[in-house]
């Protein structure tokens, strides 16, 4: 537990938040998905289950919102998470599939999408799971944004 006079603040992308109507359903779905855990958790004065929930590779998480969902991420809209092989994209959409999810894929797009398969999770929410996307490759190689400038000029879509 942190001290709450100490404030200890962030800079840059820190988290995206999810209308999610069953917060247990989703912090396993998440999991068992996309290997993440919670790192906090709380009811809210409103009576909202909150859930934060990272997969420890970057201090980024998704805040998991228990109330009735209005806009799932559906269509284009997605979550994405790279995996370690292409096994591992077809095990996982395999494992949904045998649980009763909704999938797409996988379908193999070269680079820099990679080989990648949509699980739509149990509110309508789609995540992307992908191999060989170079999402870090493209960001330490960017070519588009001057030298000592922090982002990207482009913003093109990654996916």
């Amino acid at each position: 537990m942190s001290d709450p006079d100490v404030v200890h603040p962030d800079k840059g992308f820190t988290h995206i938040a999810l209308q999610v109507s069953d917060l247990d359903r989703s912090l396993a779905f998440y999991e068992r998905y996309a290997d993440m855990t919670p790192v906090h958790r709380r009811t809210s004065s409103d009576g909202v289950r909150v859930a934060w929930i990272t997969d420890h590779t970057r201090p980024f998480v998704i805040v998991l919102l228990e109330t009735t969902v209005t806009a799932p991420l559906g269509g284009w809209n997605h979550l994405g998470i790279g995996v370690h092989s292409r096994d591992e994209v077809d095990r996982r959409v395999a494992s949904a599939v045998a649980e009763g999810y909704l999938t797409a894929g996988p379908h193999d797009s070269g680079p820099p999408a990679g080989y990648y398969g949509i699980v739509v999770d149990p509110d309508g929410h789609n995540l992307e799971i992908a191999f060989g996307q170079e999402v870090t490759f493209t960001v330490t190689h960017d070519l588009t944004t001057p030298p000592g400038r922090a982002g990207s000029a482009s913003g093109a879509a990654s996916s």
